[in-house]
């Protein structure tokens, strides 16, 4: 299973996503994130906290969806609200859609803890959602849509 994760500025939900994808499924999925309109650098408290959570952050960046044309994704999450409402390119034509809203920990004001709290939430909810996505990509292809549409 291949999964696309898009937030608009591609440097924290969707890259926590990419990270935690790519480390819990062990090959099984593969996942990539971009953005509608990439900021052009990952935000340093998601590679922070990433890391400290014991995630490998070598390799990622903040890009564009136009990036990703050939990479020809069976699944692509929208995991903040505006990315969802957005017109996604006709070559996700074929991809099963999904919006996971996930809060964005890189706008808390707070304090350092509160911050670190909020990052290790969205990890940990993430972390959830890949469990229950790497028994869906041992199913036939058939019934991913049917089993991905209770994950939402």
């Amino acid at each position: 299973m291949k999964i696309l994760y898009i937030c608009t500025h591609n440097r924290c939900r969707s890259i926590l996503s990419e990270a935690v994808t790519n480390h819990k499924s062990q090959g099984t999925i593969i996942a990539k994130s971009a953005g509608s309109q990439p900021a052009g650098e990952v935000h340093p408290l998601s590679i922070r906290y990433l890391a400290e959570a014991g995630f490998p952050v070598t390799g990622l960046v903040s890009q564009s969806w136009d990036d990703h044309e050939s990479f020809d994704p069976d699944v692509v999450i929208t995991v903040c609200d505006s990315a969802a409402g957005e017109t996604c390119p006709v070559w996700f034509g074929k991809a099963i859609k999904l919006h996971w809203g996930l809060e964005d920990p890189s706008k808390l004001k707070g304090t350092e803890q509160e911050v670190k709290a909020a990052f290790n939430n969205a990890i940990d909810v993430i972390s959830e959602r890949v469990d229950a996505l790497r028994t869906v990509a041992e199913l036939d292809r058939a019934n991913w849509q049917s089993a991905l549409r209770v994950l939402v």
